[in-house]
């Protein structure tokens, strides 16, 4: 299995430089149709729903305030199988177009987004997992 700084890392080698928010939802993005089509998730890491969208903290703690980024500490995409190359760029061709607001946005109305922040105010922080299970039942919903 792949750790998300690879991921992370082939994402940045097939877009080239992006803002660390894009990548937080490329990546998410990458983690729930990757569960949807193998029933596997791609990285062990949690994703978080976060009042800024779908978050990897292990990724947020290391590139925090970077802006715009085009490389990972320790990320070697290399790490990944044909399948999870198919995978992600399945999720690029797909996402890679948006920017991080749009991909943000487009977070806040999908149901595993919401679902983990049942209980909090729209601007209150929160640390809440995004499941496997909720991201691979409604992603499949439109497979």
């Amino acid at each position: 299995m792949a750790k998300v700084a690879d991921v992370a890392q082939y994402i940045l080698d097939k877009t080239g430089t992006i803002y660390t928010w894009k990548l937080q939802e490329l990546v998410y993005y990458a983690q729930a149709w990757h569960l949807v089509w193998t029933d596997e998730p791609l990285f062990d890491d949690d994703i978080q729903a976060w009042r800024s969208g779908a978050v990897c903290p292990a990724l947020h703690k290391k590139y925090n305030g970077s802006g715009e980024i085009a490389t990972i500490d320790g990320g070697d995409s290399s790490r990944l199988t044909d399948e999870e190359c198919e995978a992600v760029d399945a999720v690029l061709d797909a996402y890679g177009k948006f920017d991080g607001q749009d991909l943000i946005n487009l977070t806040y109305t999908e149901k595993p987004w919401q679902d983990a922040r049942i209980g909090l105010e729209e601007d209150e922080k929160g640390s809440q997992t995004i499941s496997h299970a909720a991201m691979k039942t409604f992603y499949a919903s439109y497979y």
